[in-house]
């Protein structure tokens, strides 16, 4: 990929491992409702999309309806701020690939269909020790990935033009992000959705270690 000059990342299941408290605070926000919980290996399909739409994924499909969903929304919320960083952490090589990037000047962002923010609150407590160019997260009022103008704003921030930034996600909704915005559509195969989904949805290349990344840039 020839003049690539800075990335955007997704946050969960990209740069962090964050299913086993996503789902762990959902389930329990869904037994003290009396809804069935589901497994882990569930939630990779569930999560990506915000917490709305995850609410409504796990709820049972007959109490779907505004005020459940709603309730369910603000029940997660709250537990999950409690214990979003009891095992979360960086992917292993995301830390080393966060440096090497920095070392070659390239820059980098999140963009996130997490809530604002808890985006920001993980990459500033989990990822601290480098420098984001910009963390957003989901705001309301504003449109969320798929949609790619806030890919596209970022991109304007950074002074490029989109073909000029490498977009890298572990979802469907990623790649259609950075193929709806005229990005790079990278996947990573460490995160939550097969190399299927990834490639169906437009990836160009898919990652099997962070490190990788490095090589889809020319030198500088």
């Amino acid at each position: 990929m020839k003049d690539k000059k800075a990335v955007i990342f997704d946050l969960d299941g990209t740069l962090l491992d964050t299913l086993t408290d996503i789902a762990d605070a959902m389930n329990e926000v869904l037994a003290r409702h009396g809804f069935p919980v589901h497994t882990y290996s569930a939630y990779r399909t569930m999560i990506g999309a915000g917490l709305d739409v995850l609410a409504r994924r796990a709820v049972p499909q007959d109490r779907r309806d505004n005020g459940t969903v709603s309730r369910v929304v603000a029940a997660m919320r709250e537990e999950y701020g409690r214990r979003w960083s009891l095992t979360s952490r960086p992917y292993p090589g995301v830390p080393e690939m966060l440096t090497l990037l920095t070392g070659r000047g390239i820059p980098f962002s999140v963009l996130s269909n997490k809530l604002d923010s808890f985006a920001k609150q993980m990459v500033s407590a989990l990822l601290s020790g480098w420098n984001f160019f910009e963390v957003r997260g989901l705001v309301q009022g504003l449109p969320r990935k798929p949609d790619p103008h806030m890919a596209l704003e970022m991109a304007d921030s950074l002074g490029l033009f989109a073909e000029q930034v490498i977009f890298v996600g572990d979802s469907d909704i990623d790649m259609e992000t950075a193929v709806r915005a005229g990005m790079a559509p990278v996947g990573v195969l460490w995160g939550y959705q097969t190399p299927e989904r990834l490639t169906s949805s437009g990836a160009s290349a898919l990652l099997s270690s962070p490190r990788e990344l490095l090589g889809l840039f020319v030198r500088l």
